[in-house]
């Protein structure tokens, strides 16, 4: 009996020598690792906090009119940004000793393995809140002891390198709260329509239920399991003394209006112009050697949206109920900011953009680029040149053209320069192209922006050039500026995730040299106020006739139009529009309903876009003055001249001869010589 008592003895101590050793072979085995884990995580640095932002976009007031974003809807804001009551709901209800742990709570985890032991599955969660917000920033949500691993590593990691205040508010940011939101911010304003900042202690607790289980917890979907949560969560703030009982009762009670029915993602302001500025500010960032994909971006754009809805009804009340399209666009002449853009009739069926992606022939509505290469070459509005059927040979006398006026009628006579651009005759834009030559064309067109590939042919006068309407309305834009060098632009700055301003549209800045001269600029507008007058109708009435008696103020504008596009462009002293109408295919302008919706849609907006606002004459600048001259002779206007209108001229070139000159009606009623077209230049009626 003793012998085998002794033998027992033996066994037992050999076995706790045993378990002893293996507990100190597991004890230095843990310090190693451990030991190893510290050293990685030094060696690693701080694991990268960011996340993809959504990028906000805000109209010239500073009012949101739309965001963008990868997948997920997220507006960072930071600690001070949100309500404190909802950092002490998630701190009481996630992670009660946040503040004092280093990433993990292992009382928590012994008590979840015991529970997942006894289970015989991954059943119970013991997550810190700085290993959810590894999670969320890392991994998935598998339930899987290798992803609990490395989300304790990442928690590590995290813990080591940031402090408390940033860790609470990356993961506030971070958290799913269903309905494609992520982070307090959006799911404040889906839920409630307010920001993180403003909300109440029950907004507050009622928010932090839902990522529990968002399909679960969700004040829309489930407002009963919501509530239960909620009250938790108010239990757990009081007993960690966040908030009095009392508080607690009356957040409870507390009736709260959900605003998710005013959420609407699929209406967008302006999805046009949103794509612009998308555009825009790649480059802009890249400029400024950052990426957009780096998200979080505040986008204060130029959009007015006075302009925008004014023309957005405009074009509901005036395009005709068939496939017609259009583009429309407005930018200021001073800054050259683009107040208003319409890329076409259905964003959602086309994205298309109409004004910055389609080139088409821009028709007559070259025509004043042609002519301030002229003005600059010596013409005058009061040149003359015979309006007559004309055959015309290019291309080394290899090819003929023969243009026609779109009532196929001819003057059959000189026409002024002024006349000519307001009845839009097509004789007298190819033989000026004639006169002036290509190269002086194709610069001024380049100097106001125009890239399009512009041929040494006849038929170049009369806009067969594919232009956007987007850099034809820059091109008027920087004559109504006064020939200063203007850019369009979309985007008054840019902030980033942090608050720093990447970039910043500064006037004062801007490249602004003349791209014409300021006289010449002066007297192409009131040349292009012509349009309206009916005083220059003759054989063909003036183009903007039709639109009369809807002006109020005075316009410079010119219009074009081809066998499919309609263009009208045209400014004030404040504001220039473009549009343009046509079909996609190409398809042939047929009823009288498509031909005239580019005039209606631009008089009804510019009228409505200054509706309030006093009439404003165009600024004279020095060298320029005003005379009243007959139309049909250029002469001064005496009595007994019947067509008399005030022309701009520059002060050189003021005619000295009156309007019953007999030389000067004879030189107005001379046929071509010897087929070519009598080149009266503004010296062969002065003294």
């Amino acid at each position: 009996m003793k012998r085998a008592h002794i033998k027992k003895q033996r066994k037992r101590r050999t076995l706790m020598k045993r378990l002893l050793l293996l507990s100190l072979s597991f004890g230095v085995a843990g310090l190693v690792m451990y030991g190893a884990l510290l050293i990685y995580i030094h060696s690693a640095g701080p694991p990268s906090l960011e996340v993809p932002n959504a990028t906000v976009f805000l109209d010239r007031n500073g009012d949101p009119i739309g965001d963008r974003h990868s997948g997920e809807r997220r507006y960072w804001a930071s600690l001070d940004d949100m309500s404190p009551f909802l950092a002490e709901a998630f701190v009481a209800v996630e992670d009660k000793d946040f503040y004092k742990h280093k990433g993990f709570d292992y009382s928590r985890i012994a008590a979840a393995v015991m529970k997942d032991v006894k289970s015989f599955r991954k059943a119970e969660g013991a997550s810190t809140i700085t290993q959810q917000y590894a999670r969320n920033l890392f991994l998935t949500h598998q339930k899987t002891w290798t992803r609990k691993v490395n989300e304790a590593v990442y928690a590590r990691r995290i813990e080591t390198f940031y402090d408390k205040d940033t860790i609470l508010e990356g993961y506030l940011n971070t958290v799913y709260f269903g309905h494609g939101m992520y982070g307090a911010e959006a799911a404040s304003k889906f839920f409630f329509g307010k920001e993180a900042e403003d909300l109440t202690l029950a907004e507050a607790t009622l928010l932090a239920a839902v990522p529990k289980g968002p399909s679960v917890y969700s004040p829309v979907n489930n407002p009963e399991a919501a509530a239960e949560r909620q009250e938790i969560i108010l239990n757990a703030m009081v007993r960690d003394g966040y908030v009095t009982r009392e508080q607690a009762d009356h957040a409870l009670n507390q009736r709260i209006a959900l605003k998710h029915d005013q959420w609407d993602e699929g209406e967008k302001v302006a999805p046009y112009f949103l794509d612009e500025v998308w555009r825009e500010a790649e480059n802009r960032l890249e400029e400024a050697g950052r990426n957009i994909a780096e998200g979080g971006w505040t986008i204060r754009t130029t959009l007015d949206p006075f302009h925008q809805k004014t023309a957005e009804a405009a074009a509901e009340k005036w395009m005709p109920d068939n496939s017609l399209q259009f583009g429309f666009v407005t930018m200021e002449p001073e800054s050259g900011q683009v107040t208003s853009l319409i890329g076409g009739r259905d964003y959602a069926a086309s994205p298309f953009n109409r004004v910055t992606q389609a080139e088409r022939q821009s028709g007559s509505a070259m025509k004043p680029v042609l002519y301030a290469a002229a003005l600059e070459q010596g013409f005058t509005p009061l040149t003359f040149l015979k309006s007559e059927p004309t055959v015309f040979t290019f291309d080394d006398g290899r090819q003929e053209y023969e243009p026609r006026n779109v009532n196929g009628k001819f003057a059959e006579r000189p026409i002024s320069l002024a006349q000519a651009l307001a009845i839009s005759d097509n004789i007298f834009a190819v033989k000026t192209l004639e006169e002036i030559g290509y190269k002086p064309f194709k610069d001024m067109a380049a100097r106001l922006g125009i890239t399009g590939n512009f041929v040494d042919a006849p038929a170049t006068a009369l806009g067969t050039t594919e232009v956007t309407l987007y850099e034809m309305t820059g091109a008027y834009n920087r004559i109504a500026s006064g020939g200063r060098r203007v850019v369009p632009t979309t985007i008054q700055s840019i902030t980033d995730a942090s608050g720093e301003i990447v970039y910043q549209s500064d006037e004062e800045e801007k490249e602004q040299r003349e791209v014409m001269d300021p006289a010449d600029a002066f007297v192409l507008t009131q040349m292009m106020t012509g349009m309206f007058d009916p005083v220059f109708s003759d054989y063909t009435p003036a183009t903007g006739l039709s639109m009369r008696a809807s002006q109020t103020r005075p316009y410079a504008a010119k219009s074009g139009t081809t066998l499919s596009d309609q263009y009208l462009i045209g400014f004030s002293t404040t504001l220039t529009a473009g549009i343009w109408a046509g079909f996609d295919e190409g398809n042939r302008l047929t009823e009288n309903s498509d031909k005239m919706a580019a005039k209606k849609v631009w008089i009804e907006f510019m009228e409505d876009a200054h509706a309030g606002l006093p009439p404003e004459p165009f600024v004279q600048p020095e060298g320029v003055t005003g005379v009243i001259v007959d139309v049909e002779t250029g002469g001064l206007a005496v009595e007994g001249c019947g067509k008399q209108r005030m022309i701009y001229v520059k002060e050189r070139n003021v005619p000295r001869k009156l309007c019953t000159d007999p030389a000067l009606r004879q030189d107005r009623s001379s046929d071509t010589k010897d087929g070519g077209p009598i080149r009266l230049f503004p010296f062969s009626f002065f003294d």
